[in-house]
């Protein structure tokens, strides 16, 4: 009997609806953790005696690590077994979810939170690949629409399930929540899962090799590159030394990773997947969406709290009813894939997005409470019009073999652009809200009618609560600059849901250049 007669028997007629239950699961409360603890990091870095912009190494030290780990899914799966790596990666971020509720200090904390995300990013990619395969050709926008709903709606939860703990609880009851349901996971798995007949495990002894060299330009490259995303903004970017070298590392190391994987003969990375057209632009929209996903996300709350005084809870149920229709869409999407080509659906989901995003830059400092969440509620309907069919759209000519790899890669596309719109977004919000209050500022000259008469108006109201004229004079000046340093953030928040609008617009002709799939 070969070493791989384990891999080729007949697979147990397992209801692929249980398959589904037992892969989300797990997925959704790996993807939760991406953002389920942004709302909590001043009670974190408090609660362990550390500053707030230290404990945003809370959040980073989860994305590189994940982020190494997943493309590398698919050469993990052909050493071990899919089903094997899957079951440890459960265990890791099960164990590791427990220490970081337990972590006595910050540093310790950020050491288990690498640990939890490595073993997180093999999550992601298997449990995609698993739905792949477990549904027919027929069925796949619905294999892929149960995946988007651990993928696309945990995000946009994640707030305020972790707002609502933390008020309530500790927030140290958003990482041992995972300990209960990574158990569950595990068991499920262990009965429910299996390897089918073309996953072939490789072992060393088989002449699997280790490429050491792919796996420390991967490494540097992707580690490097969220550096860079995180720290950019807050050290000036190319203004800071630091960063300078940290780009021209991360961009060596990553030419230096495709060219290295193109001639390995054991490739930790499939480069060779972008060779089809579908794979390599079903990529680069994803990485689009993960883009406008992940900023906006940030970008409304920030909004709400800075500006509009709504407290974390409070942000985060603004965002949740969007949150729950996109649940409830995405099944709707997969029924829909039956019957129409997916690059219509997708040329709707990005025009309907795009709607919401331009709707959202016409917010104002006098905007109702129904305004923002019928707003959001509409961007995130159209999201559930991307996620599945450009997926369906990626694994088209993908072989069944190399399902784990491209799962990897178009996960690690999206992950990668979740990191880039948050440094956009942070960018831009300073810089332009600083644009702004320039423009602004000269119109409040002492020639300008309308400045002097609202000046001499606030002073005359403070003058008759009791002030005296000097410090009149002074408080009308203190509120006049205030009002016009949240009217240019105002402004700022609108040119950044209007360059979201923008990109959701430029990515639609990229939609004419894939090939359709005979139905």
């Amino acid at each position: 009997m070969s070493a791989t007669a384990e891999y080729i028997r007949p697979m147990p007629q397992i209801n692929p609806w249980l398959i589904a239950a037992t892969v989300i699961s797990a997925t959704f409360m790996e993807v939760l953790d991406t953002s389920v603890a942004n709302v909590s990091l001043p009670h974190i870095a408090g609660s362990l005696s550390a500053g707030v912009d230290e404990s945003t190494w809370v959040l980073t030290s989860y994305l590189v690590s994940n982020a190494i780990v997943l493309p590398l899914t698919g050469w993990f799966s052909t050493l071990f077994g899919r089903k094997r790596f899957f079951i440890a990666c459960v265990a890791i971020f099960t164990v590791s979810s427990f220490l970081c509720g337990m972590a006595p200090s910050l540093s310790a904390l950020v050491f288990f939170r690498v640990i939890q995300g490595a073993g997180g990013g093999g999550m992601q990619p298997i449990s995609q690949a698993i739905l792949v395969d477990s549904f027919p050709r027929s069925k796949q926008g619905m294999a892929m629409a149960i995946y988007g709903m651990g993928v696309v709606v945990a995000p946009t939860l994640g707030p305020t399930l972790g707002g609502w703990i933390t008020d309530n609880y500790s927030w140290r009851w958003i990482f041992l929540l995972n300990v209960p349901v990574g158990v569950i996971s595990l068991v499920m798995i262990s009965l429910l899962i299996f390897d089918p007949a073309h996953i072939v495990r490789k072992t060393f002894k088989q002449g699997l090799r280790i490429d050491f060299l792919g796996l420390g330009l991967l490494g540097v490259g992707l580690g490097f590159l969220q550096v860079v995303l995180d720290k950019g903004e807050r050290d000036d970017w190319f203004g800071s030394t630091f960063i300078t070298w940290a780009t021209v590392v991360c961009i060596t190391a990553l030419i230096a990773l495709v060219i290295r994987e193109l001639t390995a003969k054991d490739p930790v990375v499939d480069v060779h997947l972008f060779k089809d057209r579908n794979f390599a632009i079903s990529t680069f929209m994803m990485y689009s969406l993960g883009v406008v996903l992940y900023s906006t996300t940030l970008l409304l709350p920030i909004w709400l709290q800075t500006l509009m005084g709504y407290t974390a809870m409070e942000s985060g149920m603004v965002l949740l009813p969007g949150g729950l229709l996109l649940l409830t869409a995405l099944p709707f999407v997969g029924a829909l894939l039956d019957r129409f080509p997916p690059r219509w659906i997708v040329a709707g989901g990005l025009c309907v997005m795009a709607t919401g995003l331009f709707q959202l830059s016409h917010l104002s400092l006098q905007a109702s409470s129904r305004s923002p969440i019928n707003d959001w509620i509409i961007s995130r309907v159209g999201t559930a019009f991307l996620f599945v069919p450009i997926n369906v759209m990626a694994f088209y000519f993908v072989p069944r073999g190399k399902m784990n790899n491209a799962s990897g890669l178009i996960n690690l596309a999206r992950n990668v652009g979740a990191s880039t719109g948050i440094s956009i977004v942070t960018t831009m919000l300073d810089r332009r809200a600083q644009f702004h209050q320039n423009i602004l500022a000269e119109n409040l000259q002492a020639g300008n009618p309308h400045f002097q008469a609202a000046m001499h108006h606030i002073t005359n109201l403070l003058t008759t609560r009791g002030e005296d004229a000097a410090r009149a004079a002074f408080g009308a000046h203190a509120l006049v600059y205030q009002e016009l340093q949240r009217q240019s953030m105002m402004l700022s928040f609108v040119d950044n849901f209007r360059l979201m609008g923008t990109i959701c617009l430029c990515v639609l002709p990229l939609l004419f250049l894939m090939r359709q799939r005979a139905r």
